[in-house]
């Protein structure tokens, strides 16, 4: 389980979440939504461990354990994961060696043996047909020349290989068509494990039709305002986010 307490995070002397208290079960998911500038990015930076940003207060428990005191590396190892908005292409860095780099240094953190180079390939060529990835694509620079349905589904690649604990999908959704955000959706559909817990910022009830949520967050002004269920999404795309800037301000 993930319970985050009255976390306050600010950067560059800029208050971006203000005391947010969320908790996310074993085999949850859990959908964040709310307006840009809400702090939802924000949210899952600070839990991933990335740089710049100033923790004020508050924890971030992971199975009780305040992962806020490790680097993101021991964040990674500890089974922390996110799915970026806009993936990073890595000229020069074959996508196969990235793959067996990042999954063998978390064996290696979690005292496995490394994976040999036929037990690696085996492993991803099952992963990549379930997400439609091309194994050309596989001999390939990390990303590059990749479309962004094509990153999306890299992403999800590599979080089936990783098998973590705590899944953050930031706005995976974006920039997807009809049939890339199937794809992708059924792939990580496909992950959902009573051991496993995803939290799905998005801004629209679409990705929420296909990966439905269990629980739905609205994010406003840095905390969250209300909680509900699937439901709720649908509230939200009818209505927006006017009655919870109020709620925030109040």
């Amino acid at each position: 389980m993930i319970e985050i307490k009255n976390l306050v995070v600010q950067i560059e002397d800029n208050r971006i979440l203000n005391g947010l208290d969320l908790k996310v079960a074993d085999g949850e998911v859990a959908a964040i939504m709310g307006p840009n500038g809400s702090g939802k990015s924000t949210l899952s930076y600070v839990i991933a461990g990335k740089e710049d940003y100033e923790v004020l207060d508050g924890e971030v428990l992971l199975d009780g354990e305040n992962i806020l005191e490790m680097d993101a590396a021991e964040r990674a190892a500890a089974g922390v994961f996110l799915a970026f908005q806009y993936p990073l292409e890595i000229p020069g860095v074959g996508t196969m060696t990235f793959l067996k780099a990042a999954l063998n240094a978390q064996r290696k953190a979690r005292g496995e043996e490394p994976l040999s180079t036929p037990e690696l390939i085996k492993r991803v060529n099952a992963a990549g047909e379930v997400l439609e990835i091309k194994r050309d694509f596989l001999k390939r620079a990390l990303n590059v020349g990749f479309s962004g349905g094509e990153k999306k589904r890299m992403e999800i690649l590599q979080m089936a290989l990783l098998e973590p604990r705590f899944c953050i999908l930031d706005e995976t959704d974006s920039g997807l068509d009809i049939d890339a955000l199937r794809i992708v959706s059924d792939g990580v559909n496909k992950l959902r494990d009573p051991g496993r817990s995803f939290l799905v910022i998005t801004h629209y009830q679409r990705l929420l039709n296909h990966i439905v949520p269990d629980t739905v967050h609205v994010m406003s002004a840095g905390r969250i305002v209300k909680s509900g269920g699937k439901e709720l999404a649908l509230e939200l795309e009818a209505n927006g986010y006017a009655d919870y800037r109020q709620l925030a301000a109040e």
